[in-house]
């Protein structure tokens, strides 16, 4: 398994309230970690809200004694919850922080994956399948049947999400498996790739460059960043 992460802050943004975490060898019970968080309230806020998310969840990884990584990851989720909560909570200026969360840890032919908010996992083989579910008000619209896929990108109301870690006592992610195999390639990314990058540009990208995911990573930001960078840019691939 290869990996590569990169964060950008983008074209409009004058701080990046990103962060990305990759290791390839085993922490704890989990054989590899990749994390990615999208912070919001703010510049300080946000900021804090995704470093402390992605410090918490991987040091709580590699002390957990649960026996499945599933519940290892729904214990250090807790956790993270839990110190963001309160240390907003404990300082005004970082009052109604939170952040978004994607995860994934692969094992032999199966990956767990966990999501809180719209940054998303991606699975490539054959085409590009996007795996997560958007915890976002637009994507409630799609289900509704109020608006169609297409329309989310561009909806005024994309950026409100209905779920984050830390601005409430209680989280709830979601957590599951899928099936993987070699050759797979797996995208976790923030809102700021694909609200810039329509999936079939994604996709092509990432066929293109189906050997070398660093320079994937480079161009896909690179790619976001020519469309506008109207937000921080998040990448972190893992080529099974």
């Amino acid at each position: 398994m290869n990996t590569f992460s990169i964060t950008d802050a983008g074209r409009v943004r004058t701080s990046n309230q990103d962060q990305v975490f990759c290791e390839e060898n085993a922490i704890g019970g989990c054989p590899n970690l990749c994390l990615g968080a999208d912070g919001m309230g703010g510049h300080k806020a946000g900021d804090t809200a995704s470093k402390l998310c992605v410090n918490v969840v991987s040091e709580q990884i590699r002390l957990s004694d649960k026996v499945t990584m599933v519940g290892t990851f729904e214990q250090a989720i807790r956790e993270a919850n839990r110190a963001i909560y309160e240390m907003s909570m404990q300082h005004r200026e970082l009052r109604g922080m939170g952040t978004t969360l994607v995860g994934a840890a692969v094992s032999r032919e199966t990956a767990l994956v966990v999501n809180i908010g719209d940054s998303r996992l991606y699975q490539m083989r054959d085409s590009l399948r996007q795996i997560t579910v958007d915890h976002s008000l637009v994507e409630e619209m799609v289900q509704s049947g109020e608006i169609q896929k297409e329309e989310m990108r561009t909806h005024p109301n994309k950026n409100i999400i209905t779920r984050a870690l830390g601005t409430d006592t209680d989280v709830r992610p979601d957590c599951f498996e899928i099936d993987v195999k070699a050759g797979d390639v797996l995208l976790l990314c923030s809102d700021g790739l694909t609200n810039m990058l329509d999936d079939f540009i994604i996709e092509k990208i990432l066929r293109s460059n189906s050997e070398h995911i660093e320079e994937a990573g480079k161009i896909l930001v690179e790619q976001a960043n020519e469309a506008g960078g109207k937000d921080n840019i998040s990448v972190v691939l893992i080529q099974v």
